[in-house]
Formats: structure tokens, sequence, C-alpha cells
């Protein structure tokens, strides 16, 4: 059903054009955006439909991200008007702001999740929000089915790892992890990769770096370090080990040292070295402690070849984290 009962009014609109196509920008309530707007599903007798079901549990996730509040800003819908709706100016001087006259329903190409979502907030929350919006004037059939695969095939994430770095600022982990890709001290600055693009010689991702430091400073009594208190034990324990097996860190090729399966296995007993050099009651790390655990792990054969071959997986790191914890107990 396309067909409006009573013609709705949107003010604010601004007039523009898109590579040649009228484009209307502006705002609307949920409310009335459950009214003009309809989805064309992917099995549509006329054939024309493309979009596939909603899935819920995005709509969920969507509606608590809306919970946030002022936080929780998010990007304008996309319409295709396909000439139901009229754009009248409300001043000659400036043709290009007025109002649109929507006589009947427009097809929501982008966006199906987020309205479900929205819906769900102001049905329990009872209220409303604004929905931003960009409408094309016309698109035929053919041209909104093309720009829908557009958007859904061609478009790409950012990423976990530039996501990580782009939170650098709010996160105390995202901060570390940057840090120890991009000061000369740290072991990781000639391995990193900080957007997640992993090329020869630079097969640690932001992401991995992450994940690495989660498992090194998750104990309560290390995670309430400040940022810069991780960041420097961080560089006593990944650095003594860059440092004791420097051939090993660097050739990736022959090496499974740098391999994630086996760096995270070392995150999870360096969090156990880390918690026994710390001195009681204090942030303070006991660096040759540190060391003299570390100075266990010279029995590992570390090569592609060896013993560690087919080590995947959490399992994997999970797995070889117990041997190492014997050796490195041997060590002290």
């Amino acid at each position: 059903m396309t067909q409006l009962t009573n013609q709705i009014v949107i003010e604010n609109v601004l007039l523009g054009k898109m590579r040649g196509k009228i484009v209307y920008q502006s705002q609307i309530t949920a409310a009335i955006a459950s009214q003009i707007l309809f989805v064309k599903p992917y099995d549509l007798p006329s054939g024309f439909g493309y979009q596939r079901p909603v899935n819920r549990k995005r709509c969920d996730d969507f509606s608590k991200y809306l919970s946030l509040g002022d936080d929780s800003l998010f990007t304008p819908i996309l319409i295709n008007a396909a000439s139901n709706w009229e754009f009248v100016v409300y001043d000659k001087q400036r043709p290009n702001f007025g109002r649109l006259f929507c006589k009947d329903k427009a097809s929501l190409m982008d966006g199906q999740h987020r309205m479900g979502g929205i819906q769900k907030y102001i049905q329990e929350t009872n209220s409303d929000i604004s929905v931003p919006f960009l409408a094309f004037h016309c698109l035929d059939d053919e041209e909104e089915i093309k720009l829908f695969d557009t958007i859904n095939t061609k478009a790409k994430g950012i990423g976990l790892s530039l996501s990580k770095y782009l939170r650098r600022d709010s996160d105390d982990l995202s901060w570390v992890a940057t840090e120890l890709m991009m000061i000369k001290e740290s072991p990781f600055r000639e391995i990193g990769s900080i957007i997640g693009k992993r090329t020869k010689g630079r097969h640690v991702t932001l992401q991995n770096l992450y994940k690495m430091l989660h498992l090194l400073t998750n104990d309560p009594s290390i995670s309430l370090f400040s940022k810069e208190e991780k960041l420097k034990i961080a560089l006593i324990y990944y650095g003594g080990l860059k440092d004791l097996f420097t051939a090993e860190w660097y050739d990736y090729k022959s090496f499974r040292l740098t391999h994630i399966v086996c760096l995270d296995a070392l995150s999870i007993v360096g969090k156990e070295l880390l918690l026994k050099a710390k001195h009681e009651n204090s942030k303070q790390i006991n660096q040759q402690v540190v060391l003299k655990g570390l100075n266990g792990l010279k029995k590992v054969d570390w090569s592609v070849n060896g013993p560690l071959k087919y080590l995947k997986g959490l399992n994997g790191s999970k797995s070889l984290s117990t041997d190492l914890r014997d050796l490195m107990q041997s060590g002290n």
C-alpha cells in the first residue's frame, strides 16, 4: 500500500542536485516517517523488489544505541520519492529552500534497520525523535535497485583497526595500542599496521594489538592502571620479548613468534608474570622479575616447521600458554 490517506507536508527542506538528479534534504519525526515510507521486499510480484527481510537483532541493537541519548548520532536514511513529492519554495529569492508536499509514500532504499530500531525505541520510551533524510525526487525502478546494490556491495566498513584508532582519545586501550604502533621505542612500530591492512613485514593490526593488550591487562589490579602506566608495562613486556628473540621477532616467514596465535598466548601468560612482578599495594613493576621470567622461554622452538606449526585460533593460544607458563616459572 503506497497511497497516503492525507497529504503530508515536510517543512524546511533544502533542494539540491546530485549527479544531475534532484535531491531533497531535511528531517522528519519518526511518527511521520512511519506514515510516508514503505519498503520494497525482494519477492515483490512486480519483480522490482530488493529489500531483504528485517534482521530483528540489528533493529534491537540500534534501539539500544539510541538509548545513549545525545551521543547516539546516526546517518540520514535514503529515500526515492518517485515523483510523488512536490517541492514548493518559500521565497523566490531563495529557490533552494521550501517545503515538500507528500502526495504518496516514498520508497525507503537505505535505512531499514535504523527505522526498525527507531520504531522500537519510540514505542518503548513513548517519545519521538527526528530522522534526517536524503530523498531523490525520482529514480526509476532499475536506478533504485542499482543504487541499493552499490550501497550494500561496494561500500565497506572502516574496519576494527581504524575504529580503535579513531577512539584513541576516549578509550585507554585504543590509545595504548596506537602509541605502540607509533612510538620509536615500541617493538611493534616496524611490524604493525594501524589501518588494519596487512602488508609484507606489517602483519600485526591495531585490532590484534588491542586484543593482546586486553589479555595482558584484564586483571583488576592492572586494569586500574592509567593508560601511561599500561603503555609502560607493555613496553617492558613486549620489548623484553623482542630483545630476547630479535631475529624471530622480525622474521615472520620463518618463525611463529609474532603470529597472532603465539602473541595472544604470550599475552595470556604475560599477565600472570606482571602480577608476580607487581609490588604489593603499588603500581610499580619489577622489570628484573619480568625479564627473568621471559628468560625461561629461550627453550621454545619458534620455527614455522617446529612443534608450533599447527597451532590455530584461541584454543591454540590457550594450549600454548600452558606450556609457556611452565617455562616462565622455571626461569624464575
